[in-house]
């Protein structure tokens, strides 16, 4: 590290929120909705799913300088029944436009037993695992497709151009452990890493593994400038301009399951598949279960608990690390970050106080008000 790279820093997760927030009301948001995006975004990294943190943050403020996001924007109910609604986010910021939509899901999941979410023409909806943690925390299991319009950044199966993008799944199942929580959190991008992983490398954090990406060749690499191409000091890096893509995860398998979100989320709620194009938005196809309704005394919630521990008490091929089930990552990373800090790259650090600054904020105050302390 040469003296001109900067440091990586600590930093405390309430702290960091508010001076997030403070970037984002100087951005043009009201008071509350900067405050959710900022805690989405802090808690995105405190969960260790950084590449939907406050990696995004510069993107964000760019983003609405040129009007491809808006605040302030509320939900349109297109369709609106019993046991289903389609809703249209008007490209408002998906941090709060998916608030409302689960909202309105687990309502109707509540009075029907099952309910049938689309959301259409929404901003980016961030960490896509909160949206699953807030029905989990309703009793209720969901399930989320996205897919992101536009947004072209994954190579098919057997390709060598873009023609998808990272679409994540989602899955919770709710579980209560004593007082703790302890839900089934299925939560990841159909490419092989999320382009935020990308961004988090590029910016000087945890590299991708090699075959991450294809350069222009066709090659498998890891080389973070096949997606974004090589990108001037201060300038934000742009998915758009590498000549590479990100690979599909899991070969065909992947590749398909990332073509099935752009059937539910994109072509089926009218948000629009993924192609050609500048404008982007997210489009998610949600459901919604009471398991209680399925319960005729078979006892659900015991099953589900008594195999997830089961899983758990697998031996492990390496004996210093257990075996876990999706969820438990996010709560082992949250309780460390919580209590030790949050890591940061020195340059993902560095943009977001550009980002304050070309706002009219002070450098010093965001980080008086953010840093823990300096990384050693």
């Amino acid at each position: 590290m040469n003296d001109m790279t900067p440091k990586d820093v600590l930093l405390n997760p309430d702290g960091l929120a508010d001076a997030l927030t403070r970037i984002f009301v100087a951005a043009g948001g009201s008071d509350d909705e900067a405050g959710i995006i900022a805690v989405n975004l802090v808690e995105a990294n405190l969960a260790g799913h950084d590449s939907h943190g406050v990696v995004r943050t510069q993107r964000y403020c760019t983003w609405a300088e040129q009007g491809r996001v808006k605040f302030g924007q509320a939900l349109t109910r297109v369709v609106d029944a019993p046991a289903f609604a389609l809703l249209d986010g008007n490209l408002g910021f998906g941090q709060s436009l998916g608030i409302e939509a689960v909202r309105i899901g687990i309502e109707k999941a509540r009075e029907q037993g099952v309910s049938l979410v689309g959301l259409r023409r929404s901003g980016h909806l961030g960490r896509i695992g909160e949206w699953a943690e807030r029905a989990c925390a309703e009793g209720l299991v969901s399930l989320h497709f996205v897919n992101a319009h536009h947004s072209m950044l994954v190579a098919p199966f057997g390709g060598a151009d873009r023609r998808m993008s990272t679409n994540p799944v989602c899955i919770g199942v709710p579980r209560r452990n004593g007082d703790q929580t302890d839900d089934f959190l299925l939560d990841f991008a159909t490419a092989t890493v999320a382009e935020g992983k990308v961004l988090v490398a590029k910016r000087g954090g945890k590299p991708v593994p090699h075959g991450s990406l294809v350069d222009g060749d066709g090659q498998y690499t890891n080389d973070p400038d096949a997606l974004y191409g090589p990108t001037p000091p201060g300038a934000l890096p742009d998915a758009r301009k590498g000549d590479g893509a990100l690979t599909a995860m899991g070969l065909h398998k992947g590749s398909g399951l990332s073509l099935a979100c752009e059937m539910l989320a994109g072509a089926l709620t009218g948000s629009g598949t993924c192609g050609p194009g500048y404008e982007f938005h997210n489009g998610m196809l949600s459901i919604y279960i009471d398991p209680e309704r399925l319960d005729d005394g078979h006892g659900w919630a015991a099953s589900a608990s008594a195999y997830m521990d089961y899983v758990r008490a697998c031996t492990p091929a390496d004996s210093g690390n257990a075996v876990m089930v999706p969820g438990d990552p996010e709560r082992k990373r949250r309780a460390d970050r919580r209590a030790n800090g949050l890591p940061l790259p020195g340059e993902t650090w560095d943009s977001i106080l550009a980002a304050g600054e070309k706002l009219g904020l002070s450098r010093d105050d965001l980080a008086a008000q953010a840093l823990w302390r300096s990384a050693t």
